[in-house]
């Protein structure tokens, strides 16, 4: 589903001493399972639905999708910021199905400021399971499917009733409203002339960001 209109900015610029910039921080990648088939692997602008379990340095579990909320797997879409940046760099490459292991540094995370229960500069370790790779907001597949009419543009219409069959697909209840909501937010980002429309060229335009 079109979750890459929600958007949570986590970015660190580290410099040296001497004001140049040092390497970037890296994720350290651990894959614990990964299927014998795999038919096709994540990439920027997919969507993935995902399990996951974080960890603070010290073993502690601070979340777990399974366990909390309304316990769901969760959709983001890779490499837009919408989560932490480690996920972007981590998540990459990876089968349905697939299990990783994720620690990422302060400057991938949540970095000097922390966030909620997150404290300053932590280091923090994900198992992430992968359970369906989707394609994203961005790709010619996905304007097709939601251009109901072929006239190469999308109308809020057709985007709300792309919604609405997503949630049918993976089993939650129609909800009018967050539709609503979702399609107001897609159409602030994507709609750059303000025509009440999202061309084929707004829609699949490669943004800096993927």
């Amino acid at each position: 589903m079109l979750l890459a209109v929600l958007s949570w900015f986590c970015s660190s610029l580290l410099l040296s001493v001497s004001g140049g910039k040092l390497p970037e921080a890296e994720v350290q990648t651990e894959v614990l399972y990964r299927p014998f088939l795999c038919h096709r692997k994540s990439k920027y602008g997919d969507i993935l639905l995902v399990h996951h379990e974080g960890y603070f340095e010290n073993g502690t579990l601070f979340h777990s999708s399974r366990n909390e909320g309304d316990k769901q797997p969760v959709w983001f879409t890779l490499g837009i910021k919408e989560a932490i940046k480690g996920w972007d760099k981590g998540l990459q490459d990876m089968c349905s199905g697939e299990k990783r292991k994720l620690v990422i540094p302060p400057a991938l995370a949540y970095g000097k400021e922390g966030k909620g229960k997150i404290p300053p500069e932590s280091t923090l370790t994900f198992i992430i399971e992968v359970l369906e790779i989707r394609n994203g907001p961005r790709s010619h597949e996905s304007f097709q499917e939601m251009d109901l009419n072929d006239d190469w543009r999308l109308s809020k219409q057709e985007v709300k009733e792309y919604l609405r069959k997503e949630f049918e697909r993976h089993g939650y209840p129609p909800n009018d409203t967050l539709h609503e909501n979702m399609v107001a937010d897609i159409f602030a980002k994507e709609d750059k002339n303000k025509d009440g429309f999202i061309s084929s060229r707004e829609f699949t335009y490669k943004h800096d960001e993927l």
